[in-house]
């Protein structure tokens, strides 16, 4: 199911798994600007606009632990689904080295108004999918860039993001450490996470094991990628929760 707001696939899935895609898509919508935020095509395909590949891990994600998954139908850039409803950095004017031309001048109303057509939205479809039964997994999904300008580059393959709730994450670390070949980063390349963002919102007030992957998107930029990630990722991620439940 597609909406201006979001999209759900694999929807009436029983598993107790959720997945989410934040940043799935570079879309503006045409209530947007036009559908334009001023940018070059070549901005709109970089990490400031989503997260490159997430998408396509979060759908096979879901077809392979049977759940369903909920990403985002529009880009960061236009309003960012991942802070808080009162974050200043929720409609972004400068974005890695990179000015926003059609948020230059957005104001508190024009604020208000993403809000009610993609920021609420979506999160209503999130917490719709989240309450549909008490054991949830959350699990969301993430890219990140190889490099920021002006910055050294980041070595890890992935990142796992958590807070104060360990219980899916610390035993998902654990695995993924045990996978030699893999150098992954602990609330690396972001620490942990900000009041208010959507693993706060969604995970955390309702006492819901999660963890937040962060998969570094040059591995996953293709559909190959993708699912060889997905595939990996999927077995680890049971096992990770049936370490929890022995726990």
């Amino acid at each position: 199911m597609t909406q201006t707001a979001y999209e759900i696939v694999n929807e009436t899935a029983k598993s107790r798994w959720l997945v989410t895609c934040d940043h799935a898509s570079n879309r503006v919508p045409p209530e947007i600007c036009g559908g334009d935020l001023g940018l070059p095509a070549a901005d709109m395909q970089r990490h400031i606009a989503y997260d490159v590949g997430a998408a396509g891990v979060s759908r096979h994600l879901s077809a392979l632990l049977e759940c369903p998954a909920v990403l985002s139908n529009f880009s960061r850039l236009v309003i960012d689904p991942n802070r808080g409803a009162d974050d200043p950095t929720l409609v972004m004017k400068l974005y890695d080295g990179t000015i926003i031309p059609g948020n230059r001048r957005v104001d508190a109303a024009e604020v208000d108004r993403r809000k009610g057509l993609l920021y609420t939205p979506y999160h209503d479809a999130v917490a719709r999918c989240a309450a549909r039964q008490e054991s949830t997994l959350y699990l969301a999904i993430h890219s990140f860039t190889p490099r920021l300008r002006g910055r050294r580059p980041r070595p890890w393959h992935l990142g796992i993001l958590h807070a104060w709730d360990e219980r899916l994450s610390r035993p998902l670390i654990d695995r993924l450490s045990e996978e030699r070949d893999l150098i992954v980063g602990e609330n690396e390349p972001y620490p942990g996470h900000l009041p208010g963002d959507a693993v706060d919102r969604h995970a955390l007030h309702h006492g819901r094991p999660n963890a937040l992957i962060e998969i570094r998107h040059d591995l996953i930029a293709d559909e190959a990628g993708q699912r060889a990630w997905a595939e990996r990722l999927a077995p680890l991620l049971r096992e990770a929760a049936a370490r929890m439940d022995a726990a």
